[in-house]
């Protein structure tokens, strides 16, 4: 099997578009990845209401099934969402969390594990989404589930391509995708004030938050 990379997160915290933004950036590097959609959004759009709790287990199941199936071939697979959060929610909304152990041990497979950031704006999007109060209980049950399991993970904060590039700087180490040659807050900090033109140019292109910082106030030198 290939590996999977799974993004977990509260509701309208940008997974959708962060898997398929970091599917491209993979691809671009020569990785063979596929996205495994979620399987939650077409039932409800299928049923045109949420699930019940009967219903849980089942949808849960099929989210694993398609991400195995997706990785026979050994291709990357960025996985938008898995049956843990299927399994949290189940906990949060109905109180049940006969799905959890089951949904953590499936998340130990995982070659990396994102989990999206809190820092982006929430949007309704009819039936999959409760509101903006859910999303920090939910997120605070994600950790405390990671945590509680030992499974490590990283938290994707940004907007945009700076978003992706920092999905894309956590699953590099986990792929043995080698490390790009860049800016760092530390070279922008350090680098002598006659070299800010080329470290400019060079933020743009690293993405880091501190160094696009830079990129917009570093000024070039008289001539």
């Amino acid at each position: 099997m290939g590996p999977v990379i799974a993004i977990l997160g509260a509701e309208s915290t940008g997974k959708t578009t962060l898997a398929h933004t970091l599917a491209l950036e993979l691809r671009a590097l020569g990785c063979s990845a596929v996205v495994v959609r979620e399987v939650l959004r077409e039932f409800c759009d299928a049923h045109g209401r949420t699930p019940q709790p009967h219903e849980q287990f089942a949808i849960a199941a099929e989210q694993w099934r398609r991400i195995e199936a997706a990785a026979q071939n050994g291709s990357t697979v960025v996985a938008d969402t898995t049956p843990l959060m299927i399994a949290l929610y189940s906990q949060f909304l109905f109180d049940d969390a006969s799905l959890r152990a089951g949904a953590l041990e499936l998340q130990r497979r995982c070659r990396q594990t994102l989990l999206t950031g809190l820092d982006l704006p929430w949007q309704a999007d009819g039936l999959q989404r409760d509101g903006p109060q859910v999303r920090e209980p939910v997120d605070a049950l994600i950790r405390s589930a990671l945590a509680e399991a030992a499974l490590p993970h990283a938290v994707i904060y940004g907007t945009g391509a700076a978003r992706t590039a920092a999905a894309l700087a956590a699953v590099r180490p986990a792929l043995g995708l080698p490390e790009p040659t860049q800016a760092t807050p530390a070279d922008c900090a350090s680098d002598s004030p006659g070299t800010a033109s080329r470290l400019t140019a060079r933020c743009r292109e690293c993405l880091v938050p501190d160094c696009e910082h830079l990129a917009f106030t570093a000024k070039a030198p008289n001539r």
